[in-house]
């Protein structure tokens, strides 16, 4: 593996994040309740994460905020825009995989 010294490793995982985020907002098909069932994380996930990292960096940034950040708009309009009803075994897997979460 490589050295990387810390100012490129920082530009090199956020360049990772801004394609991730980029990719995300293309793939508003994938709902997150598949992606939680899948790898455990969702675009609300990343958004949080995102919130604590300012947060950290004393950035008073407010969920809503974070939020659109990742969605590329303000989440209620992207659930209008985007979010179908989970089916029942959307639902059932969720809980399943939150069972085995904790």
């Amino acid at each position: 593996m490589p050295e990387i010294d810390e100012k490129t490793r920082t530009e090199l995982e956020a360049a990772a994040f801004r394609t991730l985020v980029a990719h995300l907002r293309e793939r508003t098909d994938v709902q997150n309740i598949d992606m939680m069932n899948l790898t455990g994380f969702c675009r609300n996930c990343l958004s949080r994460w995102y919130g604590e990292a300012a947060a950290e960096h004393g950035v008073d940034l407010s969920k809503d905020d974070a939020r659109e950040i990742v969605y590329g708009m303000p989440f209620a309009e992207w659930k209008a825009k985007h979010q179908t009803e989970a089916s029942d075994a959307q639902k059932a897997a969720f809980a399943e995989a939150s069972k085995d979460a904790h």
